[in-house]
């Protein structure tokens, strides 16, 4: 089975968290963009009580449409352990609400990289909340995807597990059907390092992917990214743009997803220029997939 095409809008990730924009209604645009499922991010829900999880559902079930995957960011490397155990609690929420939006994906990370925390103890903290949180995700038939991470929008600090060598780490340690990676090429330039040769030593691990194209602002470097650690939000240096015009070279990536018959999702994170970078997005992707896993 050939690999399906999801959406997440970049360009409405803070005003959705905030709600100055409708979230149903950015279901009923994403409708008209050419993508075969709609990733949700966790803090665009205002809870997770049926008073604000079922009209998503029906805005999905009115459109036609599929929910590919929860995009959610624990920080199980906190230093304060009874926060690292609402952090498994965090993530078990996230679990059931991939199940109720009918989905089997749930993204996981490992953390922030706080100040003063050791290499060992970032691995052992974010080995200890992915185990925990195992277990009810085996129960639930959902799997946990970790992505090579840069940073959650909302967070202060980068992921502790943006080194390739720290999340290889981690992911080796790690042995479950109910795990997998979530390979996002963009972040491993940001984190220094190739995406395809990071891409191939995890592509029997890989179950969904993040599609973007990066670009850094003019007169921007990557050095100019570590200034960030200590500010919250995400890089003014870092730019998305429309997938396949940017730094990734998709040709390879997409030989070795169909050279291991990866069938998973998708999912463009696109749209800082409008909604039509999306569906440009989109075509591209579409494009590659004929190519490379035929009609």
């Amino acid at each position: 089975m050939p690999p399906r095409i999801s959406l997440f809008p970049k360009c409405y990730f803070d005003a959705l968290v905030d709600g100055t924009r409708s979230f149903e209604q950015w279901i009923r645009d994403a409708a008209t963009l050419g993508g075969e499922g709609v990733e949700h991010y966790d803090g665009w829900f205002r809870s997770f009580e049926p008073k604000d999880v079922d009209p998503i559902v029906r805005t999905m079930e009115e459109t036609g449409q599929v929910t590919s995957m929860i995009c959610f960011s624990p920080d199980f490397t906190h230093p304060d352990g009874d926060e690292r155990t609402r952090q498994v609690e965090r993530q078990k929420a996230a679990i059931d609400l991939t199940v109720r939006l009918g989905a089997r994906h749930c993204r996981t990370l490992s953390g922030q990289r706080h100040p003063g925390m050791s290499r060992d103890e970032g691995v052992a903290r974010t080995l200890d909340g992915i185990r925990r949180s195992l277990d009810y995700a085996a129960k639930r038939d959902v799997v946990l995807c970790m992505e090579n991470h840069y940073k959650d929008g909302t967070w202060r600090y980068p992921e502790f597990a943006q080194p390739e060598d720290i999340f290889l780490e981690i992911v080796e340690q790690i042995d479950s059907a109910h795990f997998g990676v979530q390979f996002d090429p963009s972040n491993a330039v940001v984190g220094g390092f190739d995406p395809v040769a990071f891409l191939e030593k995890v592509k029997d691990r890989v179950v969904t992917m993040h599609a973007s194209d990066r670009y850094l602002a003019p007169g921007a470097t990557l050095d100019d990214l570590k200034t960030r650690d200590g500010a919250t939000g995400y890089a003014s240096a870092l730019k998305h743009g429309v997938t396949g015009e940017g730094m990734n070279d998709y040709d390879a990536i997409f030989r070795i997803l169909s050279s291991v018959a990866f069938g998973g999702w998708i999912s463009i994170e696109d749209g800082m220029d409008g909604l039509g970078e999306i569906a440009r997005s989109a075509e591209f992707l579409r494009q590659k997939r004929a190519q490379y896993y035929g009609e």
